[in-house]
């Protein structure tokens, strides 16, 4: 059997916007330099840009040929062309190709040389799956900075005294920013600016802002986390840009698929891909199998939109969506826990809600299990905004399997655990 022919090896590094995937690949790439002697070239692709429009693969392969030596009168018209002529020149040779800011795998695929003597490294805020999966390309996802992480990069650009002088600010801004790179880096500058303030006056506007992203923004756009967080936001679909909205209302730390159709008021089938595609850009994060979360600053920006975009009415349609799919998903589970349980009647969900039915009782236990957090937070909205009804029917069916939990100690605050 024949050999194979050589893959070029291709590292891809994705994660949200702001999270340091440029930073990271032209800091990395000096350092790496030394085993590609045959030289290094550079593309913006544009794939997520304040324009709107993403560089073309034929206008970034003119410039690599011009910058490998071809003389522009003898650059071949027509892409596959120019593809065939690049692979051509890189044909046995050790180069180091840098592909910034892609939008998909196949703006990447023309610029991908062949030869298995060349690295390429990819950054985006999509995952890029398809290079993956058909290049065998490395995946490197970025998360969000820890917090002693995140207290060293504020260090570095105030100074280690100023930093170690403010412990309790310096973490109420590390916390504030979560763990974002471009969030701490524009504090950072506004602390530099001014180096007479006190860490605890920039953390007070931080604090004071919450809820928004106003204490995040710069004249560069491009220091600008809400300007950062929109060109992801532009390039959703539709729906795809509407459910990450209505998940902004959603109670609670994550949520599961059936949570997230109730909250667009959807088929659960129908939410599926659209969750999909929010997970492929990186504006949500499936960490563990079926459950999404989304960073807090997103969650902001999402919230933002919104509040900008959807009705008032649609906003509050959704909530009480999510608060009675959640009622009648915990009732249908605690009949299945309990099949001697006395319960009191519904009343009819809302169009959308979408209840959970349970084949048993494991079932039943493991839908609790994974949602105790959720549904703590779930009672307090709902009665944060006088949904009566549901809480106290909340504290009937969900006593039995809380016991010690924090959610009847939260209902026996509200004076609304039954007797």
């Amino acid at each position: 059997m024949a050999n194979s022919a050589p893959v070029t090896r291709i590292a891809v590094i994705s994660g949200m916007g702001g999270i340091g995937k440029t930073t990271l690949a032209v800091h990395w790439a000096p350092r790496i330099a030394h085993p590609f002697p045959d030289g290094q070239l550079y593309v913006n692709l544009r794939g997520f840009d304040p324009g709107g429009t993403t560089k073309d693969p034929g206008e970034a392969l003119r410039g690599f040929l011009e910058a490998l030596g071809v003389p522009a009168q003898r650059i071949p018209v027509g892409e596959a062309a120019q593809t065939g002529l690049y692979r051509s020149l890189l044909a046995g040779r050790r180069a180091l190709i840098l592909l910034d800011n892609a939008r998909d795998a196949d703006q990447v695929r023309p610029l991908l040389p062949g030869s298995a003597g060349c690295l390429v490294v990819v950054t985006s805020r999509n995952h890029l799956f398809g290079l993956v999966t058909v290049e065998a390309a490395r995946p490197l996802v970025l998360a969000q900075l820890k917090v002693p992480e995140a207290r060293e990069s504020l260090a570095r650009r105030l100074g280690a005294g100023r930093v170690s002088a403010e412990p309790r600010a310096v973490d109420e801004i590390v916390a504030r920013c979560a763990g974002l790179p471009l969030a701490l880096a524009v504090v950072a500058t506004r602390a530099a600016a001014h180096p007479g303030f006190p860490l605890a006056a920039i953390a007070a506007e931080l604090r004071e802002a919450h809820g928004s992203l106003d204490a995040f923004t710069d004249p560069d756009p491009a220091g600008d986390v809400r300007a950062v967080f929109s060109w992801s936001y532009h390039t959703l679909s539709p729906g795809a840009a509407r459910l990450l909205r209505l998940l902004s209302l959603h109670p609670g730390p994550d949520v599961a698929l059936p949570g997230a159709a109730a909250s667009a008021g959807v088929a659960p089938a129908d939410v599926r891909p659209l969750l999909a595609e929010l997970t492929r850009a990186h504006l949500l994060s499936e960490h563990t199998p079926g459950r999404y979360s989304c960073h807090d600053l997103l969650r902001t920006y999402a919230m933002e939109r919104s509040e900008a975009e959807d009705a008032a009415a649609d906003r509050d349609a959704a909530v009480h969506r999510l608060l009675d799919h959640y009622l009648h998903t915990a009732h249908a589970a605690g009949r299945r826990f309990s099949p001697a349980w006395t319960t009191s009647p519904l009343t009819e969900a809302q169009p959308g809600a979408g209840a959970v039915e349970f084949a048993d009782d494991g079932a039943a236990l493991s839908w609790y299990t994974a949602e105790r957090r959720v549904l703590g937070d779930v009672v307090a909205v709902a009665d944060r905004l006088g949904f009566d009804s549901h809480v106290w029917r909340f504290a009937w069916t969900l006593e039995r399997f809380f016991a010690g939990s924090r959610c009847p100690r939260l209902l026996a605050g509200l004076g609304l655990m039954p007797s």
